[in-house]
């Protein structure tokens, strides 16, 4: 019999003569259990340990299996609002609707067809990429004392170093928080900062992830039209004044889908209006290292200019 069926067999049975004991009594030992159902010591403490996470019992080391008290309340669920997006599950009744058309997301992960190059992600494409010296690399980084240890929960600090210096500024290590990747980073900040049903301005148009992040979060988005050079300030600060946003979240560099760099003169007016709304700006500076050659000097980030 495989241990998988002899393992729920075992707890069925089990399951089935909890009735016998009372509340708080001990259950026969793993050895008794082993003679009197013929199953190995293996089954048994898988078996026991079922029973545990259904709440039926509780192990006590060095003492022995109690039958547990009835659960007198269901634990509170999670925020699985994150899942409800990404499986574009209905809202009923929701004042922010929490499922999004995911078509242009899910465009940009479709397979291209057999010749093509796709640029319109950033996955290179695999004739691009150099495998060999990742695959090089991967590898000497694995073989690293404490490779295989559990990181620090806010990143490495060789790498929150890297990434302050890269931001520039007056940005140190310690300002930085590594996530899982850029939607995380974005799902992060917006919880962090906006509460569940509070309007946030975004540009118009823009990335369609960030409309997903913005809806599992609670938020309202409020668009701010762009033009060849970015969001334009007059309009961010009306819409600042209109809705009592304290989130503006932008692509300064590069903006998704337009391509737009925000011109020099309106950085510091962007900055300038998000202070007097007594608002934070997310900037998300996604495409610094996918300029091409020849592009000219990048534009410093918005942070680091922020003397706040």
């Amino acid at each position: 019999m495989y241990e998988r069926s002899s393992v729920a067999e075992l707890a069925e049975s089990l399951r089935a003569e909890l009735n016998r004991y009372s509340i708080g009594g001990k259950l026969p030992s793993s050895r008794v259990l082993v003679e009197r159902y013929r199953v190995s010591p293996v089954t048994v403490s898988r078996a026991l340990a079922q029973l545990a996470a259904e709440g039926l019992v509780v192990t006590r080391p060095g003492a022995g299996v109690f039958r547990a008290a009835p659960r007198t309340a269901a634990p509170a669920p999670g925020d699985t609002s994150w899942q409800e997006v990404a499986l574009s599950a209905e809202g009923a009744g929701e004042i922010v609707p929490r499922s999004v058309d995911a078509t242009g997301v899910l465009g940009c992960l479709a397979v291209p067809p057999s010749g093509v190059i796709e640029l319109n992600s950033g996955y290179l494409h695999r004739s691009l990429q150099p495998e060999r010296a990742m695959a090089a690399a991967l590898a000497r980084a694995g073989r690293r004392p404490g490779a295989w240890g559990r990181p620090p929960l806010e990143g490495l600090p060789e790498l929150r170093d890297w990434f302050a210096r890269e931001i520039g500024g007056a940005v140190v290590a310690a300002d930085v928080l590594v996530t899982a990747g850029g939607q995380s980073a974005l799902a992060t900040a917006l919880r962090a900062l906006a509460p569940p049903g509070a309007p946030i301005l975004v540009e118009s148009p823009t990335y369609p992830g960030l409309l997903a992040i913005a809806r599992a979060s609670g938020c309202r988005p409020v668009p701010v039209p762009v033009d060849a050079e970015g969001v334009r300030p007059e309009l961010l600060a009306a819409a600042f004044e209109a809705t009592g946003a304290r989130v503006f979240v932008c692509q300064p560099l590069f903006q998704n889908p337009t391509g737009a760099v925000l011109a020099p003169g309106r950085r510091a007016e962007v900055l300038r209006i998000a202070r007097a709304a007594g608002a934070f700006v997310v900037e998300d500076d996604y495409a610094r290292s996918l300029a091409h050659e020849g592009a000219g000097p990048l534009p410093a980030t918005l942070a680091a200019e922020d003397t706040d």
